[in-house]
């Protein structure tokens, strides 16, 4: 089938490695070895310097500093209050007049809360900082499927860029061929140029899956931290199909125990129910009260007294009211999180069943049958028995199928990937 290959490409290759035994190759300096990063690497690179992350992460931080904020207890307050100083007399600034006329109250002041303000508000505080660390695990979450799935696509570029490649080589195979062929006359001109017209359509595919390679490399290199891989790093790893035995009530229940944003939203029905206590406990009127040292005239003396707001009006009804509403809406929030929960648990499920069994499809048969096809094509019209157009709908074939293929073991990869993304933690390996 092949025999042609033997006479134009095996022995002018034997004849060029037979003459590079007799020249002596430079040894070349060993360069730093490149960086290769698996998927779980790259998934943890991201979490640890992902700038997007690093900077959500600080928001935790700030919440707590709220708590402390929230405990703190009210500051004395100090008062100096003094009078019946001759300003616009200035003869009578006279010790006499200081010790027998002018008055002084020096003092200090406290709030004293009510209601229970302070522990509520500690609680809402640590209610804030729960809810804002469960948003923040769900934006690992979702950084973890981006990785991944941007992995994948690198790992698909590659995998083209080596396909591509091997087709523009295997053609080009075939233009020299016909191009002995044409100076020997087995074969017309405008057939040879067709031909070779034909080999532009596999030098685009290598061009495209370079580009495609360098940019999702790029684009994974931003998500996992600009600065932790060099310019020259690699992948590790293949386009795979690793069968899952996996049922969709499995993965709906773990789904439920697991997907943060589901349990921000639960955590967001305590912050809504302490907040409403909160606003229950402000209804309550604080009590000042303060002590104070007087002198006036030879008089000295101590004083004290305190105030406070008279709920004749404001007894803080329209916070009451808003926070109550808030606890119905943080309740209906939850329910509305879980259907989605299930709804891309579902989702996610039914394509990755789809993608298993695209792939199971390509790897039944319609591979080998596309390079068989091929292969016969070519060994035919090599020998006239079949036309031109038959073996370039051949080419295109396999070519079609075998980046089809590819594409399918990427959506599956996806497909397992979004599984782990829906449920909220790995459930598939």
């Amino acid at each position: 089938m092949r025999a042609w290959r033997d006479v134009f490409i095996r022995q002018p290759i034997l004849m060029l490695a037979a003459l590079a035994v007799t020249v002596p190759a430079r040894a070349q300096p060993a360069g730093p070895p490149v960086r290769v990063i698996s998927a779980d690497e790259a998934v943890q690179l991201a979490i640890a310097h992902n700038q997007s992350l690093v900077a959500h992460r600080l928001d935790v931080d700030q919440a707590r500093a709220d708590e402390t904020t929230a405990f703190l207890k009210p500051n004395l307050t100090f008062y100096s209050v003094n009078t019946d100083f001759p300003v616009f007399h200035p003869s009578q600034f006279t010790w006499d007049n200081f010790k027998n006329n002018q008055s002084f109250a020096e003092g200090v002041s406290y709030l004293f809360e009510r209601g229970g303000k302070r522990k509520n508000r500690l609680l809402v505080a640590q209610d804030a900082t729960d809810v804002t660390a469960r948003t923040v695990s769900d934006g690992e979450r979702e950084l973890r499927f981006d990785v991944m799935q941007t992995f994948i696509g690198v790992l698909l570029a590659r995998s083209n860029l080596d396909l591509a490649k091997q087709n523009l080589q295997d053609f080009s195979d075939v233009v020299a061929v016909n191009q002995q062929r044409l100076a020997a006359g087995d074969i017309s001109e405008a057939d040879f140029l067709k031909i070779a017209l034909q080999k532009l359509q596999f030098e685009q595919d290598v061009s495209s899956a370079e580009v495609a390679l360098v940019q999702g490399k790029a684009a994974l290199r931003q998500l996992v931290g600009y600065d932790t891989l060099p310019d020259d790093y690699d992948v590790a790893g293949d386009l795979v199909h690793v069968k899952h035995d996996v049922t969709l009530d499995e993965l709906k229940q773990a789904a439920l125990e697991a997907r943060s944003d589901l349990q921000a939203a639960q955590s967001g029905i305590k912050l809504a129910t302490d907040s409403a206590a909160l606003a229950v406990s402000n209804r309550a009127k604080d009590v000042t009260g303060n002590v104070e040292y007087e002198r006036d005239g030879d008089l000295n003396a101590l004083g004290f007294g305190f105030s406070i707001d008279l709920p004749i009006h404001d007894r803080n009804q329209g916070e009451i009211a808003r926070t109550k509403v808030a606890v119905r809406q943080a309740q209906v929030s939850v329910s509305a999180a879980r259907i989605a929960v299930i709804t891309d648990v579902t989702a996610a499920y039914a394509a990755f069943q789809t993608a298993d069994q695209v792939a199971s499809l390509y790897e039944s048969g319609y591979l080998e049958q596309a390079r068989q096809s091929r292969d016969i094509s070519t060994y035919a019209y090599q020998r006239g028995a079949t036309s031109l157009l038959d073996l370039l709908d051949a080419e295109r074939t396999y070519r079609d199928t075998q980046f089809a293929f590819r594409e399918a073991l990427a959506s599956y990869m996806t497909s397992v990937a979004q599984i782990n993304f829906v449920v909220g933690k790995q459930v598939l390996p």
